[in-house]
């Protein structure tokens, strides 16, 4: 569906992780001893991306005189994964989580604070910091991020006379007007499930929403926009079903003029000749606002296993992934922003085509920043409101209040 296990909106986490860590014993566990070799669970399946991050591994870690070895399991099944190793005491030294499972992981105090392995944190961004965090303290530091921009076909833009929308009224406009033959003018992912959650967020926040109430009345207008987009034949009433990968075929085989995406599609955008492709923010309310999208990506955390030494030695190795040098050549590989602020704005110059997803994590917020372990619940709630707005079932109003009600019931 997208570059495999990185650069995604992550998953809700569908285990109840703190009382199963809990019974496995997470905090204290101790790791079998081998001072040369720190550990690390991820979820680089990819052998491209796994061999990448060797790479960097390494150049950290030779000049420490240690070596890493990388355990990679399925994104789906990283946490899983952890349980079983806490049971047999057996955590790795670094483990590198979805941005949105760090809460349902830190809550159980199964992970050290990030500084005290000596990270230094002072460098990052406040949306970098946002993503590592839970209940008001770092427990993962990421060395690069990603959200999601408003992705165009230049051409077809350039023919019609238009510039890339930058409010909601200037968006319904073009999308109509670039919509002809089999072209919809606009293409967004309303999947019920994090793909979609991740595509109505920047409409939701941008519009004055909060994920702690979802009824106030601020979100309605951003459902009320993708309505209007489906109603007025601008967008596909197939956009219910289409994950980010559907949604990237879409605009590549000519079907869409412009889509919601993230910089993970770039690789296979870049791998295509048909569809000139640029990049800008995506439209806000009224003009002058900031956009406010989620910032995704994965962070990687340090067990809290006991072990001082272990864990300084996680810390070190850390600390120079997230070097400004290590960060700029990781967000070039792939294709994400380093979330140094001084590494971000070399990315943005080197890489001017993409400068947009810079600016856009700048505003960037994380999912779990407000509800925290509660995010799960909040999400499939979205969904379900999205999904019965677009289907006809009812109206954006009566949706996020039966989506609160859901929120405070679970059901």
């Amino acid at each position: 569906m997208r570059r495999p296990t990185r650069g995604t909106p992550p998953r809700s986490v569908a285990l109840p992780l703190a009382a199963v860590m809990a019974a496995a014993g997470l905090a204290g566990c101790a790791r079998q001893p081998d001072p040369g070799t720190v550990t690390v669970l991820n979820s680089a399946t990819n052998t491209a991306e796994h061999e990448a991050n060797q790479d960097h591994f390494d150049r950290c870690a030779e000049p420490l005189g240690l070596r890493v070895d990388q355990i990679s399991v399925p994104a789906d099944q990283v946490a899983t994964k952890a349980l079983r190793m806490a049971s047999s005491d057996s955590l790795p030294d670094i483990l590198e989580l979805d941005g949105s499972e760090l809460p349902q992981f830190a809550e159980t105090g199964g992970l050290l604070p990030i500084t005290s392995a000596g990270v230094d944190t002072s460098v990052l961004s406040d949306s970098a910091v946002s993503l590592g965090s839970h209940d008001g303290a770092q427990y993962g530091v990421a060395r690069s991020v990603n959200s999601l921009a408003l992705i165009y076909n230049a051409e077809l833009l350039a023919e019609a006379g238009l510039e890339p929308p930058a409010t909601w009224e200037e968006l319904r406009a073009s999308a109509a007007e670039l919509t002809g033959g089999d072209t919809y003018g606009m293409a967004f992912s309303a999947s019920p499930n994090a793909d979609g959650v991740y595509q109505f967020l920047p409409f939701f926040w941008s519009a004055g929403g909060d994920e702690t109430a979802l009824d106030d009345g601020a979100g309605d207008a951003a459902l009320q926009l993708w309505k209007d987009l489906v109603d007025d034949g601008s967008a596909s009433r197939s956009v219910v079903n289409w994950n980010q990968q559907d949604v990237n075929d879409q605009f590549i085989s000519g079907r869409a003029a412009m889509m919601i995406n993230g910089p993970w599609q770039v690789p296979v955008l870049d791998g295509q000749d048909d569809v000139e492709w640029a990049v800008a923010s995506i439209p806000v309310p009224e003009a002058g606002q900031d956009p406010v999208p989620p910032i995704g990506g994965t962070v990687m955390t340090v067990p809290a296993g006991g072990d001082e030494e272990r864990e300084q030695n996680a810390g070190a190795i850390l600390n120079c992934l997230n070097s400004e040098e290590n960060q700029l050549a990781w967000g070039e590989r792939v294709n994400n922003v380093p979330t140094r602020e001084d590494a971000a704005a070399a990315y943005r110059e080197q890489n001017p085509k993409l400068a947009p997803f810079a600016d856009l994590v700048a505003t960037a917020r994380s999912r779990t920043a407000e509800v925290g372990t509660g995010w799960p619940v909040v999400a499939d709630a979205m969904s379900g409101a999205f999904q019965s707005v677009l289907t006809g079932r009812t109206t954006p109003g009566d949706a996020l209040e039966r989506a609160q009600r859901q929120t405070r019931t679970g059901e």
